[in-house]
């Protein structure tokens, strides 16, 4: 049995230093392409490496990125993501109005960045039995209260848990990275009886 993936609730401190358009794209280049150095990060995101360097301080003050020791040198330095789940409620900035605005920054990044991938996956050629495996799928016609709301994205990510392999495990030949996102919110602009407002 696999042993439960360490996670870290987000505080106000890390989604402020976390809040920045550049390095959520630093971050998202680190998932996705594995640990890189400054200059391999500037060529890649065309930015100076004097200013994907300071941004990697400031993404690893906040623990989201580490040093990978024993490779490169101190000039050379390579970076990659701390292996842990970040979870972010949404509600913890409620009450907290300088969180707010580092708050809403993330999420407009973050849906850019779900946006993308999507994008970059459907611009891709695929072959063989790639071709067809995706699916983008719409259900707008749910009414559900907010508990059931709730428990029905408790169901969607225990599905994607399970499906979620080992991360110590050796990985399947044939298998490559692949994007889940789920976006499950209530419809703005609806009313409960169903009719638009103005």
């Amino acid at each position: 049995m696999n042993e439960p993936e360490a996670q870290r609730r987000i505080d106000a401190g890390s989604l402020r230093g976390l809040a920045h358009p550049l390095r959520m794209r630093i971050l998202e280049a680190l998932n996705g392409g594995g640990p890189a150095t400054s200059a391999r990060l500037s060529e890649r995101l065309g930015e100076s490496t004097g200013t994907i360097s300071w941004h990697l301080r400031h993404l690893a003050e906040h623990g989201f990125i580490e040093e990978e020791v024993g490779r490169g040198t101190k000039r050379e330095r390579w970076w990659r993501v701390v292996r842990r789940k970040n979870v972010l409620h949404t509600t913890d900035f409620a009450e907290d109005a300088e969180s707010r605005g580092a708050l809403s920054v993330y999420l407009q990044e973050m849906l850019q960045l779900q946006f993308q991938r999507v994008s970059d996956s459907l611009a891709a050629e695929w072959e063989g039995e790639w071709r067809g495996a995706g699916t983008i799928s719409d259900w707008n016609n749910l009414r559900l209260t907010p508990a059931q709301l709730r428990a029905l994205n408790d169901e969607l990510m225990a599905v994607v848990t399970r499906h979620t392999p080992d991360p110590d495990a050796e990985p399947d030949p044939d298998a490559r990275p692949v994007i889940v996102q789920i976006h499950a919110l209530p419809r703005a602009g609806a009313t409960p009886e169903g009719t638009e407002t103005a």
